[in-house]
């Protein structure tokens, strides 16, 4: 399937994040059997809640209201009190999820969880591990559908750095094209050279890794309610800081890392800031324990790619990042979603962008990090 924006050139628009809706009995069928009594599961909240997610080891349940509100106007968006066959079908039947693409004018999607995204802050490392993998059984199982529109990445718990290279291998045998990793790890940091056989085997295998918003542990936000909704790129500006100054990609010039729903018009500031930071204080603020043989934007530019939906500000200042590293994305179906009105959006929001950065960064920048064979959609 292609879609066509308004231009003379038709190409498959991909969207760089996507996710599904875990069904009920995604973990309880999917856990290994030692786990099935704590596995995650549904309950019904009651009256005003609806139904939740209630997850063994968290103080609060996972409500489902925001997590399929895709289309819903402004004012019917809520956490509380939807039930879960009120819920896009589309976020847990394959079969579903074809017609909601072609509804919104994409031809395949780049899949992460839901559920398991508020588990990478599980605090309990054995548990994090039986659930992601049962989830990875489950994504496997909903992408063979239509391996070629419905990318799904895999989970890790990072409990060890022996364990997660062993779970890129399970993950690529599964064949899910990706892997979602955890803010924290469970040992040291992510910047230490502990990480260095973690990285490689990610390099050997083809798999780029990612790092989702909400996917660690952050401390209360001031203000009123809605600043936490500013605050949750910090949490992925830190991670790739960290690695850009940190020296991980000096050392590992093969890697790609994957900034997920994070916006990107944020990134030619962080750019120059982290220049900024390097020309004028890294002597008396030093970086990593590598030295850096280029700047910190070099390597950000050239490793790090970002995923936006509706952040104009990422389309207009294109040419002051590197736009090959540029990849749109309709978070369907959560509530942050442009589905179904994608379409009329890109147009006006691309519509300053030359044709070669409109085609990469809503096609070809995707299909090249994940290998997607464009001829197929």
């Amino acid at each position: 399937m292609t879609a066509t924006t308004e231009t003379t050139t038709t190409y498959p628009i991909i969207s760089a994040d996507s996710h599904i809706t875990e069904p009920p009995e995604t973990y309880i069928d999917f856990i290994d059997p030692a786990w099935r009594d704590r596995a995650p599961r549904m309950v019904d909240g009651g009256p005003g809640i609806g139904d939740q997610f209630i997850v063994d080891g968290m103080k609060k349940p996972i409500n489902i209201g925001t997590a399929a509100a895709a289309g819903l106007p402004p004012e019917q968006i809520r956490l509380k009190g939807r039930r879960f066959s009120e819920l896009h079908r589309g976020g847990w039947d394959p079969v579903a999820r074809l017609l909601d693409q072609d509804r919104d004018g994409v031809a395949a999607e780049i899949i992460y969880p839901t559920v398991g995204m508020v588990l990478c802050n599980h605090r309990d490392a054995d548990y994090k591990v039986a659930c992601f993998d049962a989830y990875n059984r489950w994504i496997a199982a909903f992408c063979e559908h239509a391996p070629n529109r419905l990318i799904g990445c895999g989970q890790t718990a990072m409990r060890s750095v022996e364990e997660g290279i062993a779970d890129l291998h399970s993950i690529k045998a599964l064949g899910l094209r990706g892997v979602m990793l955890p803010g924290l790890p469970v040992v040291e940091d992510y910047d230490s050279p502990v990480y260095a056989p973690f990285w490689e085997a990610a390099i050997e295998l083809g798999l780029p890794l990612s790092f989702h918003i909400l996917t660690y542990r952050q401390g209360e936000t001031r203000g009123p309610a809605m600043n936490t909704f500013l605050s949750v790129v910090r949490g992925c500006q830190d991670i790739m800081g960290m690695l850009v100054l940190g020296g991980v990609f000096e050392r590992h010039p093969g890697l790609r890392i994957v900034c997920v729903e994070a916006d990107a018009g944020w990134v030619p500031h962080f750019l120059y800031r982290m220049d900024h930071a390097y020309k004028r204080h890294r002597y008396w603020l030093p970086a990593g324990q590598t030295p850096l043989s280029r700047l910190p934007s070099e390597y950000f530019s050239e490793h790090i790619s970002v995923t936006f939906q509706d952040d104009w500000t990422a389309f207009r200042h294109a040419d002051d990042m590197n736009w090959r590293n540029l990849m749109w994305a309709n978070d369907f179906p959560h509530s942050d979603s442009t589905w179904p009105w994608s379409q009329a959006m890109l147009a006006e929001h691309t519509a300053q962008l030359r044709p070669e950065q409109r085609e990469a960064i809503l096609s070809g920048n995707v299909a090249s990090l994940y290998q997607l064979d464009l001829a197929t959609l």
